[in-house]
């Protein structure tokens, strides 16, 4: 029997370029392992050269980039174009889940508890405090905490150039734990709690090894435990997401007794790399990587 080809889309020219060109790697292995012709493309600007990767056409795209480009819509939207079916979140799921304020609107319309901020332009934003502090300053299009810090009290707000667009997110900080759900298709999958070393989830902290401790299943009361599955169901539900997705919480419980969720964001293309989360949870509930890149794979659909 002639294998089946998939190409892997890595690389590109993202903040994440690195992360994607680990993650790819690692997906590279495990669809080799599961059986797959094996292709990959490092993306550029050059879509001539995406195009000629993709002849043959294979039967599916792995969409292992991270970042702008790779996962805002953008090359779902190319493909959609041509017809050949990717995985991960379509066009619009991506675009929308990006765009962190939108998105943001979409979860409050479901129901989903989101940290209460606003959008601010760059050039007022260091001027004065938007907000009472502790706040978190973020931009409004990227992933992996790029770019992300917090305002604690008692900060002084110094100029500093800002080179992810004029605008800035600005949010309420949100104390107590940091809690991730993967859902594949309908099902999520399990709730890890992470406890950084350097006390904040920042780029280093989830891609350094040792720098972050991963507590699966996290532990959280049952009904705590369970209402995170839910939340992460209904925010992948509300974005129209497809195939896997992650999404990123905080549950405040500082003040004792039952804490309370709130929704951070949703990633559409979580990494694949050997620290990732989608991975390890997957394994926590008896998928392994090889079956876990293979459902993906079968899962691949074009919106054309």
């Amino acid at each position: 029997m002639t294998k089946q080809s998939v190409v892997v889309l890595l690389g590109g020219w993202s903040a994440e370029r690195e992360v994607s060109l680990v993650s790819g790697a690692a997906v590279v292995k495990a669809l080799a392992e599961a059986g797959y012709d094996v292709r990959t493309h490092d993306m550029t600007h050059d879509l001539g050269a995406l195009m000629r990767a993709l002849e043959p056409r294979p039967l599916a795209v792995f969409n292992a980039l991270h970042g702008r480009y790779g996962e805002d819509g953008r090359v779902q939207g190319i493909l959609d174009i041509l017809g050949v079916p990717y995985t991960h979140s379509g066009m619009l799921a991506s675009a929308v889940a990006m765009n962190k304020p939108l998105a943001k609107r979409l979860f409050e319309d479901a129901g989903i508890p989101c940290p209460p901020g606003l959008v601010i332009r760059a050039s007022e934003a260091f001027k004065a405090h938007p907000m009472e502090p502790p706040y978190v300053m973020k931009p409004p299009e990227e992933g992996s905490s790029v770019g992300v810090f917090i305002v604690q009290k008692g900060d002084n707000l110094a100029p500093m150039d800002w080179p992810y667009g004029d605008e800035i997110m600005v949010e309420r900080f949100i104390p107590g734990r940091e809690i991730t759900v993967a859902v594949m298709g309908d099902r999520p999958l399990a709730v890890t709690e992470l406890r950084p070393h350097g006390g904040f989830y920042d780029y280093e902290a989830k891609y350094t090894d040792g720098k972050t401790e991963h507590l699966i299943p996290a532990p959280l009361p049952p009904d705590a435990y369970d209402e995170a599955m839910d939340l992460a169901l209904r925010a992948h539900r509300a974005l129209g997401c497809r195939g896997v997705s992650r999404s990123d919480l905080r549950y405040d419980d500082t003040e004792g007794g039952r804490g309370r969720f709130y929704l951070l964001e949703v990633n559409t293309q979580p990494g694949m790399t050997p620290l990732s989360l989608v991975p390890e949870q997957a394994a926590h509930v008896g998928i392994t990587f090889p079956e876990l890149c293979r459902w993906m794979v079968e899962n691949a659909r074009c919106e054309a």
